[in-house]
């Protein structure tokens, strides 16, 4: 309860600094992993076409700052509902015991990736060895680069490494101020549209047989425990908007760009597109949560982080929401 008044109070002063408020009793936030792009499109959709408000929901979207901050908003009640990595999840409990849990998978392959020009001399793992990379200080493309290099047989001490703004990676690989930049592979539409003409290459880091999770949805255990009817009713509501979304990208892409002008509905579609690569696993239910994926998760991130505290993979996620 410390941790939770302490992260409340600190929360709702940020949030407030922003003009944005907790929501009120009517409403409940939703907070995204990271701004807003094409790759939340469903969300949208969810929203457009009345699947929340018919599950008595009046979801307002709060733009995240990344998974840590997501996981945070959830945790001290500022929102409700939450779009966040897995990985960060292991961290955020084994370090400081956030009491929060997936729900439902989006991401249910690795969605980290990294991009180069083609014709650049990048083509495959191998060839990153000696170049630049650019990415985000705290980015889960760059902190899980030493599992992709295990996997991948190569040498991650090669690497070279530089930091900048997320914003300014795609400019950065169409002018060759670094061989190569980390951003999940729902990314590509964006870097393929800031790099053109020029192509791009993408290696996935789940190419080299990674098996974890990436992003989903969360809530706090409090919200699991006392409101587990809402969390089941706001999973489902989510995964109609993933069911229209992924059968009409274009559908998907004009419904959200309505919303947020300043992105291209050409990109929208396309990450929506991507999205539904990741999510769709041969015979499983959209959005259901394999056990054995979660421990393959806590697995890597406890291999390749330090953790305060073991993370048992039954502290990461809440079964049977997904129906």
């Amino acid at each position: 309860m410390k941790l939770r008044a302490r992260l409340a109070v600190v929360l709702v002063s940020m949030l407030a600094a922003a003009g944005v408020r907790p929501a009120a009793a009517a409403d409940i936030n939703f907070v995204t992993d990271f701004g807003f792009n094409g790759r939340h499109a469903y969300f949208y959709v969810a929203r457009e076409k009345g699947y929340y408000k018919a599950e008595g929901f009046d979801v307002n979207f709060v733009r995240g700052q990344g998974s840590a901050d997501a996981i945070k908003k959830v945790a001290a009640g500022i929102a409700t509902f939450g779009f966040a990595d897995a990985g960060s999840l292991v961290l955020a409990r084994g370090n400081d015991g956030v009491p929060v849990k997936l729900v439902s998978i989006v991401y249910a392959k690795p969605p980290q990736a990294i991009f180069a020009i083609k014709g650049s001399g990048i083509a495959s793992p191998r060839d990153l060895e000696g170049k630049t990379i650019a990415d985000t200080a705290s980015s889960s493309v760059r902190l899980l680069f030493p599992a992709f290099a295990k996997a991948a047989g190569i040498d991650a001490n090669k690497v070279k490494w530089v930091v900048a703004e997320g914003s300014s990676l795609p400019s950065l690989l169409a002018n060759g101020r670094a061989d190569a930049i980390c951003q999940f592979s729902v990314g590509e539409p964006l870097i393929a549209a800031a790099t053109a003409p020029k192509e791009i290459v993408r290696i996935n880091y789940k190419d080299v047989g990674l098996d974890y999770y990436g992003n989903g949805i969360i809530a706090s255990e409090e919200m699991i425990a006392q409101h587990p009817d809402q969390v089941r009713a706001f999973v489902r509501a989510t995964i109609k908007g993933m069911k229209d979304a992924f059968a009409n990208p274009a559908e998907a892409a004009a419904i959200m760009a309505k919303y947020q002008k300043e992105l291209s509905p050409a990109v929208i579609e396309g990450e929506t597109r991507l999205v539904s690569e990741l999510a769709e696993v041969k015979g499983q239910p959209l959005g259901m949560i394999d056990p054995n994926s979660i421990a393959g998760t806590v697995d890597v991130i406890s291999a390749n982080f330090t953790l305060a505290n073991p993370v048992k993979p039954a502290e990461l996620f809440a079964p049977g929401f997904v129906e």
